[in-house]
């Protein structure tokens, strides 16, 4: 290269490297400037683009709410369901840009809306003006498909102007029995929450989980959508058996209406009246009611709920009013603890024979009253004037605190208390419903083991414990221990649910009863089968004495049962606590009912025919439900009873005018059995001399001369026992 040549491609080179470092110079001030505006953008703008970016996040991404699982009845009949609700959604944003493309949007949408729902047009319009940078803003909640059906119609229309209103899916809980069972299923409250019952107990279980659905733009800039569905939540059957629990229910409510004003102006029948009907042979908790009684549908409504007047409800305070309702919404089977009397008396009969203290050969002389301590006052029997010479048949039978505290005495702090806790006193029973009562405070204990001194048995306590008095149980305690005691010694954890089932129907676990130990020997509990036979069954004995059951028969059965009357704290005000537990059929029980009342209306407490009238009114119903025929003919003094009461069943239904009359004789119409199903062939009774051919009816046999003459006794009135 010549030196001209070089001189020259010197010169390009020196511009090419002049532009290349002008244009470095002007790209580094663009990025420089960039820079600055992005700052200046952020610091006086930043929250304003920060807000609009969250609100396209939230318009194209939306939950899908999970349907909470249904609650059974052990036949299948729903308790509890969600139904689907919809949530009346406006998007004032969109709604703006539709305005700008196609005018009359906005006065179109407003109007519709305030033709269908509660809104004036100047309130939505307000809405809309506050709202305009808004995506979201809900203007009803909870509209079933009905009440939307209208509008989403108008909304489908060729040419409909509605823009921006979507419809947000979401479930409501409804309870069909509105107040049935409401102590065993619970509610729920905002965001499937279960308070109380299952609802509460087995919330997790019920609940699902949501889903989502999004909206974005794909590399073509077109719309795609994501769906992840909702896992809807398990559904539970439980043990309750709605007819039953009808059951209990009525009989409750009728007695807080005959009792209503009968001694203590503007009280119902009791304070309170509650009872358990439970399954001996595994737990299963069969019906379970109180008159704490409250709309499943509107918990929070102390008016719709019977607490106060609309005048009452207006004066009250956030605290009264929660007060009240959390005193309604307790379920007392559970959740409360009280002096049980003497119903008890099987356990510690049962618990003194298993451990060979005593033996049903032995006999007991009540003179009405035991000295327990020197110097103290003595505790009375119920009988002040003495039960005489009486067997241990007898002491159940009879209902003898005198008897008891004898064998309390015999059995000794240690063996005592030991068998207490296996029947399962002071400890909780695991029933898999919130707000289990803790009564380790209210039991006694041996010595060093007490957790307070006050605590400690001692001679006093443990008489007055051998009988139910000075100790604390709860209705599901008495309930199971009972159970134990006559199903041949098998202490079952009592449980409300049988089966957790998925959103298809399909089984996803059983709860079998679970056998939590053995209490008794099949032996000692036939004894004590027999000895609750003879308190409802048993004749007056050579000293007068009375079973103090009786009042609880149900003619035609066999069955067997314990009072209860214990004496509330303080002593001697009158006020009791009366109970009346029994089983049935004698022979196989199937059904332990346990019913309690709570300071009676009455100027006279201390009888348990209070209760006894409950537990015979649910047992009248229940056994023939239960297909629990009558085995047995009735005692000569229930015979009147029984013929009255297998009239009313034998009365024709009144006819309809016109139609023609059918007898059932002359029918050739099959007798169907409407539990089973199953055809039934009624037994020939042609020629039976206790039947009174041209009746039908049962005679009464103590007018034959050839009535034994043996068995005939004078009825006495039973002599209920008062602790």
């Amino acid at each position: 290269m010549t030196s001209k040549e070089y001189k020259k491609q010197r010169k390009i080179n020196n511009r090419l490297k002049q532009k290349l470092a002008l244009i470095f110079v002007v790209i580094v001030l663009a990025l420089v400037g960039l820079s600055v505006r992005i700052v200046y953008i952020n610091e006086t703008n930043g929250e304003k683009y920060t807000k609009k970016i969250l609100q396209q996040q939230e318009s194209n991404s939306l939950t899908l709410a999970y349907r909470r699982g249904d609650i059974y009845d052990r036949n299948g009949t729903v308790l509890a369901t969600s139904e689907k609700v919809y949530n009346v959604i406006l998007d004032p944003k969109v709604l703006t840009d539709h305005e700008e493309l196609t005018e009359g949007c906005v006065d179109a949408t407003l109007t519709a809306l305030s033709e269908y729902f509660s809104y004036t047009k100047s309130e939505l319009i307000t809405i809309y003006n506050e709202k305009k940078t808004s995506s979201y803003v809900v203007l009803e909640k909870q509209k079933t498909k009905e009440e939307i059906s209208e509008l989403q119609a108008k909304m489908e229309e060729k040419d409909s102007k509605i823009k921006g209103v979507w419809f947000e899916e979401g479930y409501k809980r409804m309870y069909p029995y509105n107040s049935l069972g409401c102590n065993v299923i619970g509610y729920t409250v905002s965001g499937n929450v279960g308070q109380y019952g299952i609802e509460e107990y087995y919330s997790n279980t019920l609940n699902g989980t949501n889903g989502r659905s999004y909206t974005y733009l794909n590399e073509d800039l077109e719309s795609e959508k994501v769906i992840h569905e909702a896992t809807d939540g398990y559904s539970v059957m439980s043990t309750i058996d709605v007819t039953l629990q009808g059951f209990v229910e009525d009989a409750i409510d009728g007695f807080m209406e005959r009792y209503a004003n009968a001694y203590r102006q503007g009280e119902g029948g009791a304070k309170t009246v509650a009872c358990v009907m439970m399954d001996p042979r595994n737990g299963e908790i069969l019906a379970m009611a109180s008159n704490r009684k409250y709309d499943l549908n509107q918990p929070y409504d102390v008016v719709a709920n019977g607490l106060f007047t609309e005048e009452e409800a207006a004066t009250l305070t956030d605290e009264q009013r929660l007060d009240a309702l959390n005193g309604l919404w307790r379920n007392f089977c559970v959740s409360d603890t009280y002096e049980p009397g003497s119903t008890v008396k099987p356990m510690t009969v049962a618990a003194a024979m298993e451990a060979g203290i005593i033996n049903e050969n032995e006999c007991y002389y009540c003179d009405g009253a035991q000295v327990v301590v020197a110097g103290q006052k003595p505790i009375h029997c119920a009988k002040r004037a003495g039960h005489g010479m009486i067997t241990l048949e007898g002491s159940l039978m009879f209902s003898c605190n005198d008897a008891l505290m004898q064998i309390a005495a015999k059995m000794g702090y240690n063996e005592f208390v030991r068998y207490q806790r296996l029947f399962n006193f002071g400890l909780r029973t695991g029933i898999d419903l919130p707000g289990e009562s803790r009564t380790d405070t209210v039991v006694y204990y041996v010595g060093d083991d007490a957790p307070y001194p006050n605590l400690a048995i001692g001679p006093a306590e443990l008489a007055t414990c051998s009988f139910g008095q000075g100790f604390n149980v709860s209705m599901i305690q008495v309930a199971s221990a009972f159970s134990s005691c006559i199903n041949g010694g098998y202490y079952y954890q009592p449980h409300v649910v049988k089966k957790v089932m998925d959103s298809n129907g399909g089984t996803v676990e059983e709860m079998e009863g679970t056998l939590l130990r053995t209490t008794i020997s099949e032996q000692t509990s036939a004894k004590v089968k027999q000895y609750l036979y003879s308190t409802m069954y048993g004749e007056v004995d050579p000293n007068g004495n009375s079973a103090t059951g009786k009042k609880a028969r149900i003619a035609g059965y066999a069955m067997g049962g314990k009072t209860g009357t214990a004496q509330k704290i303080p002593r001697g005000n009158g006020n009791y606590l009366v109970s009346f537990i029994g089983y049935a059929p004698y022979d196989e029980p199937q059904v332990v009912c346990y019913v309690i009342v709570d300071e009676p209306n009455s100027d006279y407490q201390p009888t348990s025919s209070f209760a006894q009238e409950i537990w015979k009114e649910v047992m009248q119903k229940s056994l023939p439900y239960l297909n629990i025929y009558e085995t047995e003919e009735p005692p000569a003094d229930m015979i009147d009873e029984y013929n009255a009461t297998h009239a009313e069943k034998a009365e024709p239904e009144e006819e309809n005018e016109g139609e023609e009359t059918v007898k059932k004789e002359d029918s050739d119409e099959p007798i169907i059995d409407p539990q089973t199903g199953e055809v039934v062939t009624p037994p020939d009774l042609s020629g039976d001399p206790s039947i009174d051919q041209e009746t039908g009816m049962l005679k009464d046999l103590t007018q034959d001369d050839d009535y034994p003459s043996d068995i005939l006794v004078v009825v006495q009135p039973s002599l209920d026992e008062t602790e």
